[in-house]
């Protein structure tokens, strides 16, 4: 029993030195949590202090981007990493886009927050997604999606005074929000739910 106990705790801080020194409560929260997670808008939501038009970020490749571009569109916004279980979703995602882009944007951000899994630069990080999955959906520059480096659009995302009713930030990779054609956030989805789920299928009116 003691030596599966120091087992466990040696293998939980080898985790913890290559996730980059990773608060403990965030990584036990992250490992721990459902991963098929969702939230979603009250029906009659308060006004949002902000609306993603009101963002404009840095494309994977340095240019500035103004999220207004994509009014009268749905978006969904992914947190996306190169070495996690959940990368394969990168195929499943450039498949939803190809077949849905003309009405729902993908927004794909790589960040590094969640045990270290989006280690390279934004070059290493857009020709992987090109080599391996031929991503054609937006790719951002690399952020922080947590914590007190929070990008302003994801303490956007995660902050019930700024969006108007969520306060969940990603809870590990590949976490999904969606944006309705108003810019308002309304959905939810943790880092298990796949475009061919009922419910983000039914969020995004497919």
């Amino acid at each position: 029993m003691r030596k599966t106990t120091v087992l466990t705790l040696s293998a939980f801080g080898l985790l913890l030195i290559t996730s980059g020194f990773m608060s403990l409560s965030t990584l036990v929260k992250g490992i721990f949590s459902d991963k098929k997670e969702v939230a979603v808008a009250p029906t009659t939501p308060p006004a949002p202090a902000k609306t993603l038009y009101d963002f404009t970020v840095k494309s994977i490749d340095g240019k500035s981007v103004s999220l207004s571009g994509f009014k009268g569109k749905k978006v969904v916004v992914l947190n996306v990493a190169s070495k996690c279980g959940y990368t394969p979703q990168y195929g499943d995602w450039e498949k939803f886009y190809k077949e849905h882009g003309s009405k729902i944007v993908v927004l794909g951000f790589p960040a590094n927050d969640f045990a270290s899994q989006e280690p390279g630069s934004n070059e290493e990080i857009a020709t992987f997604c090109q080599k391996n999955y031929g991503v054609t959906f937006p790719m951002f520059e690399k952020v922080v999606v947590t914590g007190k480096e929070q990008a302003p659009l994801y303490k956007w995302l995660s902050s019930k005074s700024l969006n108007g009713w969520n306060d969940k930030a990603p809870t590990w990779n590949f976490c999904k929000y969606v944006i309705n054609e108003q810019g308002q956030l309304t959905h939810f989805f943790a880092s298990g739910v796949k475009p061919d789920d009922a419910e983000f299928k039914k969020a995004v009116g497919i």
